[in-house]
């Protein structure tokens, strides 16, 4: 065992100082474009393929975890493994750097969104980019699937968590739960490992990680569960959380649209499982139906906004914010309360995300490797398919139809667009979308520039 720990060791890289990583993060926090498929991909090849920081099975092993948590599961992963690296001021620098690009890009389009929407050349310009949310969200799915189906009970479970949702409009906590549950009973969701005592035979021959370095020198005392240590994350990250919200309370009162907001995303940062985009459905219905800060098709709009910058694709929530602090704004100039609006929309979203980590990550390091764990965090994986597949649907129904129908038979839910409001531009710029996207592997950000440019020239010569 000597032998091979010593082999291992003279094939890892040095660690990375505080100083390298933060170059690190702030780097992946400029190009995260895509979703946080492509985010996720994005870390993957900068941490785990080229620098080496992190094994791909500790890499995986996160990555279930933080999809396993309510809010962005790319951000959460940014968290966690800078936290891994570099204790909690790596983790904070890591998650705050993965957040602070989008935040202002998407800052300044919300301003310009709110101040010029109604100019005809942007309006047709969010018809294209709205056509290429749709291929952007289907390519999302097939990657996430790609990633998180591996056999027959996998599939059985994204499919059940499909019809759960769309049909009969269950809540996502309500199906991450039963899928974990499901995974807890269940002997095996993926193939084992392939090679079994003889893939451990050859481990020397695998490059050791940093991650897996300092754990061989002792240097991850602070992955340890400790009750104080919890106690304090918690006490520190609640204040941190609640304290500005009755800050808000004590200004402005309880009518305050900063108030509602404070507490409506403080409520969607802890029910709503499955990532930036199983949150935009019910975060919609909300705004749009209940609090009437934005139109229906305004959702779309702040979509294909969020989908051309950098960033988690949860700052959507930002630019919800913002229209509503801006269409509500009191007392206060329109685009200050926008600005206010946004920065408490992004405090209680991501907040709450660094508690998750900082309080549950040290439990799941201490139980990798536990078989019924992993099929748990596994059968949650594949339940998100599902929840992508809904919101996927949802998507090209509102952006191809302008009437949709909703029945119900019982416990059943039926969603029925009318055929005569069809957008045969709209079919027409989606389909473009997908064959960029699916077939010549076009990027994101030129698709929806692509899409954008077209819905310029159609509207002009419609």
């Amino acid at each position: 065992m000597a032998g091979r720990s010593d082999d291992a060791t003279t094939t890892a890289p040095p660690r990375p100082t505080f100083r390298e990583a933060l170059v690190v993060w702030a780097r992946i926090g400029l190009l995260g474009f895509g979703g946080p498929a492509g985010q996720i991909a994005l870390m993957h090849r900068e941490l785990v393929e080229e620098r080496r920081w992190i094994s791909e099975a500790r890499f995986l092993h996160a990555l279930n975890y933080c999809m396993l948590l309510p809010g962005p599961e790319a951000q959460q992963l940014a968290v966690y493994i800078g936290w891994l690296l570099h204790r909690t001021p790596g983790g904070l620098v890591a998650g705050t750097l993965f957040v602070l690009p989008g935040f202002c890009v998407i800052l300044a389009l919300s301003i310009l969104y709110a101040l010029f929407r109604e100019v005809p050349t942007v309006d047709a310009a969010l018809f294209g980019l709205k056509a290429a949310v749709v291929a952007v969200v289907v390519e999302a799915l097939l990657r996430i699937a790609r990633r998180a189906l591996a056999g027959r009970l996998s599939y059985a479970i994204a499919i059940l968590a499909f019809v759960a949702i769309f049909f009969f409009d269950a809540p996502f906590p309500l199906v991450v739960l039963t899928a974990g549950l499901a995974g807890l009973g269940l002997d095996r969701l993926s193939r084992p490992a392939a090679g079994g005592a003889e893939a451990d035979h050859d481990a020397p021959r695998i490059p050791i990680s940093v991650v897996d370095l300092m754990a061989e020198r002792g240097e991850l005392a602070h992955t340890e569960p400790r009750r104080g240590r919890a106690l304090r994350v918690l006490a520190i990250g609640l204040a941190a959380w609640w304290l500005p919200v009755l800050g808000l309370l004590a200004v402005f009162g309880h009518d305050s649209v900063f108030v509602a907001q404070a507490l409506f995303f403080s409520r969607a940062a802890v029910v709503t499982f499955g990532g930036a985009y199983s949150v935009l459905a019910y975060v919609a219905q909300q705004a749009v139906d209940v609090y009437a800060w934005l139109a229906p098709g305004e959702m779309l709009d702040g979509l294909g906004l969020a989908e051309t910058t950098p960033g988690p694709l949860i700052l959507v929530l930002q630019f919800v914010g913002f229209l509503g602090g801006f269409r509500h704004p009191a007392a206060l100039d329109p685009v200050v309360a926008g600005v206010l609006a946004s920065i408490v929309t992004v405090w209680v979203t991501f907040v709450p995300c660094f508690v998750w980590i900082f309080l549950g990550a040290p439990h799941i390091e201490a139980l990798r490797g536990n078989r019924r764990l992993q099929q748990a965090l596994s059968a949650i994986t594949a339940a998100v398919v599902g929840v992508v597949a809904n919101l996927s649907l949802w998507f090209a129904l509102h952006v191809l139809f302008a009437e949709i129908a909703e029945t119900r038979l019982g416990p059943l839910r039926f969603l029925q667009p009318n055929p005569a409001t069809i957008d045969w531009t709209a079919l027409a710029l989606t389909v473009f979308a997908l064959l960029a996207t699916l077939r010549f592997h076009m990027g994101i950000p030129k698709t929806l520039a692509s899409c954008a440019a077209l819905g310029l020239l159609l509207r002009a010569v419609s």
